[in-house]
């Protein structure tokens, strides 16, 4: 597991130009790349002096940190994907192909969940089939617990994300007008890679992106050339009870888009809550969420086509709210 981390978040720091190149959808704000290495190195360096065998409590602590860190929607995606592929893994000491396929089934269920609005054609598709092809895997299926089958499964997952990555392209209207995958599925792909690579002791691939449209090096930068977008992505964590998270969940739809709602952990008789929208208004927003608790870890930031150079804002909300 920690092989894993370390690995990807080598690999995304790798790509994350790249990623952010192709970054259109849902905003062309061009740091998918950048949002995904930056949580991913959360949680990779969460686990480094970490001490246990459990590879499943491991991947939790490395997971929350994430949460905690992430940043923007694929990121907090990210975050929520090894949160979610944790809990099947409590108590186990290796990672075998029945585990796997019960690890990405659970982080699929929960990755579309937290979403207020999932949209096919994007990094939930990717995992939605790489799940499925693990699930399907005679190895899953037998209960094989070998080496053997966990490669075999980890192969076939492989396969299927590189196809719902090419098929991202088919599946949303700016990407097919783009020519271009979704930069959160490559990113996600990369994320399997290393799974792969770190468990059967294997290399990344170096040729995997070979031929996905808008990835190749001499590429233009695509975000660039999209309309400006207007209005701030806020973030946070809080503590709610789930009456009120819900209640918030459904403010926050009527105020924004893109609205991500993940429990963190358990405080009491709540949770601790990550908190994602992207909203015209972010002092709306804010008020919200003072409604029904106190934001942490509280941040603003412009949604615009230039992703490299994002302004954070949150000292000038934090004028005007008085923080």
């Amino acid at each position: 597991m920690k092989r894993w981390l370390s690995n990807a978040e080598v690999s995304l720091g790798n790509h994350s130009d790249r990623l952010n190149a192709i970054n259109i959808f849902p905003v062309a704000d061009g740091d998918t790349g950048t949002n995904l290495y930056l949580t991913l190195r959360s949680a990779s360096r969460a686990v480094t002096d970490v001490d246990t065998t459990d590879i499943g409590e491991l991947l939790g602590i490395a997971g929350r940190a994430a949460m905690e860190d992430a940043k923007g929607n694929s990121g907090t995606l990210l975050s929520v994907f090894l949160t979610a592929m944790a809990e099947p893994l409590q108590g186990c000491t290796r990672l075998s192909a029945p585990l796997l396929a019960t690890a990405l089934h659970r982080a699929q269920l929960r990755s579309w969940s937290v979403l207020s609005d999932p949209v096919p054609g994007t990094m939930l598709s990717v995992l939605e089939e790489a799940a499925r092809a693990a699930m399907d895997e005679e190895a899953a299926q037998s209960g094989d617990d070998s080496n053997v089958g966990l490669a075999t499964t980890l192969r076939a997952v492989m396969n299927a994300a590189l196809a719902a990555v090419v098929n991202t392209e088919l599946q949303l209207d700016a990407l097919t007008q783009a020519r271009v995958v979704d930069a959160g599925g490559v990113g996600f792909l990369l994320v399997l890679d290393a799974l792969r690579a770190s468990a059967l002791g294997e290399e990344l691939q170096e040729e995997l992106l070979d031929g996905l449209h808008g990835y190749d090096v001499q590429a233009p930068h695509i975000h660039s050339t999209m309309p400006r977008m207007e209005g701030v992505e806020v973030m946070c964590t809080i503590t709610l009870s789930p009456l009120d998270a819900a209640t918030l969940r459904l403010q926050l739809d009527e105020v924004g888009d893109s609205v991500i709602m993940s429990a963190v952990n358990a405080v009491g008789e709540g949770y601790r809550w990550r908190v994602h929208v992207h909203t015209p208004d972010a002092g709306t927003a804010i008020d919200l969420l003072r409604t029904v608790g106190e934001p942490m870890n509280l941040t603003v930031t412009e949604l615009s086509a230039d992703g490299h150079e994002t302004k954070e804002i949150i000292s000038e909300i934090h004028e005007a709210h008085e923080v």
